[in-house]
């Protein structure tokens, strides 16, 4: 089996419609075999994810230079019920800086009166 990236940042690579690829540096946790990752519910990649389910992942820096190789894999969003396991397995990956831009999310969030929609977490795993 495939196994998908463990670094500190990973390129989520998504694809347009027209199958141009989108490569986005993010924070993944690994959870089981697969990685979770939370983002804005109104991203580009949440967007482009609603089209097709088909990703890439990378190795690589908090600016997005690729430190490794592509892995082929599949993303798929949680069910509001499984976030608090992948809002645990991203404490866990990176701590402190976890819960201060979890915590500012929420507050801003009830702050701006639009709470959880404004946010969604997302499942990948190895393709095939």
């Amino acid at each position: 089996m495939t196994r998908l990236p463990t670094s500190r940042y990973v390129s989520l690579t998504t694809f347009r419609r027209t199958g141009e690829a989108v490569p986005t540096p993010v924070w993944a946790a690994p959870d089981d075999a697969a990685l979770v990752v939370w983002t804005r519910a109104d991203s580009g990649k949440v967007k482009r994810l609603r089209h097709t389910s088909r990703v890439t992942v990378a190795p690589c820096d908090m600016r997005g230079r690729l430190e490794g190789p592509a892995v082929d894999a599949v993303a798929e969003f949680l069910d509001p019920a499984e976030w608090s396991r992948a809002r645990a397995a991203l404490a866990r990956r990176y701590g402190w800086q976890w819960r201060i831009t979890y915590g500012t999310s929420r507050i801003a969030a009830r702050v701006t009166h639009r709470g959880r929609e404004r946010q969604t977490m997302i499942r990948i795993t190895p393709a095939g």
